[in-house]
């Protein structure tokens, strides 16, 4: 893979590249259509990263679907798949740790410890491997994609991170490929995740944000299919909790959510 990216550099190609854990659906080929309009070549990567899951079972039950997932690069104008297993990314024990601050101990790092330091090591791997000008990720992981700026920065590496909007069902409910896994029940109210992110986007900043905070918890909780995590409310630059003060920065509404065993989470820019 990095020969073949090197060679194409070479002859003066551009590449975008679009990383991934599989499973696939609109949300990715929407990244992958967009680095398809601004680069000369695309490279998709396909590898479900042990060292960012802290549960055994979410490791274990994640959805792997690799013949359904080429076909639908091809079809998608993909050039190139990089797909290796986990003794090619791992030849031995990782041990590197990375300091991003508060940045990845906040929101999913309170409740997932050591979960941005195992995406950070496996982007940092993958971004040597494909050599890109330009990495493509999905606005719904937006604190990821905030760590993973930091990580380039860190690191040097020369790409441009694109971040590229949330897609969504037609109810509202952010596409992710977890969503396969919830019943017809839990999808119907996973919709209201969608819903209290609006009504938090109408209330800010007039509203105190702990009135904010409280309100949207309470709205999705009334629902049995559904319990919140967390909802933050967050400053999109550091990731600091934000205020009414903030309101001339940009202000982004970060939230967890269990279906039953299943975890969603989504965000939405609060004042733009």
């Amino acid at each position: 893979m990095h020969t073949w990216a090197t060679r194409q550099k070479g002859r003066g190609k551009t590449i975008g590249f679009v990383p991934t854990m599989g499973a696939l659906h609109t949300g990715h080929l929407e990244l992958v259509r967009r680095a398809r309009e601004e680069n000369q070549l695309v490279i998709c990567s396909i590898f479900v990263n042990p060292i960012q899951f802290n549960k055994a079972e979410d490791l274990e039950n994640y959805p792997r679907t690799l013949d359904s997932d080429l076909r639908q690069l091809g079809s998608a104008g993909c050039d190139a798949v990089f797909s290796p297993d986990t003794e090619e990314m791992y030849p031995e024990k990782e041990t590197r740790v990375y300091d991003f601050g508060h940045m990845d101990k906040v929101m999913e790092g309170k409740y997932r410890e050591g979960h941005f330091n195992g995406v950070a090591i496996v982007v940092d791997k993958l971004l040597r491997v494909t050599v890109p000008d330009r990495a493509y990720f999905g606005e719904k992981d937006f604190q990821q994609l905030q760590i993973i700026r930091e990580l380039v920065r860190q690191e040097g590496h020369p790409v441009e991170i694109t971040g590229c909007p949330t897609v969504r069902e037609p109810g509202g409910l952010a596409l992710s490929s977890r969503n396969i896994r919830l019943s017809l029940a839990q999808r119907r109210e996973a919709q209201k995740i969608y819903e209290a992110l609006k009504m938090a986007k109408g209330l800010y900043p007039e509203t105190p944000v702990d009135e904010i905070m409280t309100r949207v918890a309470s709205f999705i909780n009334a629902s049995p299919e559904l319990q919140v995590e967390y909802f933050e409310i967050v400053r999109a630059d550091d990731l600091l909790p934000a205020g009414t003060e903030d309101k001339d920065k940009e202000v982004v509404g970060c939230i967890a959510v269990y279906a039953g065993d299943i975890r969603l989470i989504d965000n939405m820019r609060l004042n733009s």
